[in-house]
């Protein structure tokens, strides 16, 4: 039951550039947190939006001193 409130996506390091992947939980609406990349370890602020009935809009994975 916990993988249907999961949603995978993929996107890439804005660091070293390396693939990544993801899952996010689209029932809590919008987040924005940290995941360290697997490949270089730097931290990558991951900003996800999420629509009012439970849809992602989108994912953005930027460089911790991005604004």
């Amino acid at each position: 039951m916990l993988e249907a409130m999961l949603t995978e996506v993929f996107g890439q390091c804005p660091y070293c550039g390396s693939a990544l992947e993801t899952a996010v939980d689209t029932t809590g609406g919008d987040q924005d947190y940290y995941e360290d990349c697997q490949t270089c370890c730097a931290p990558i602020h991951i900003q996800v939006r999420v629509s009012i009935t439970g849809e992602l809009l989108g994912v953005e994975f930027k460089r911790e001193d991005d604004a």
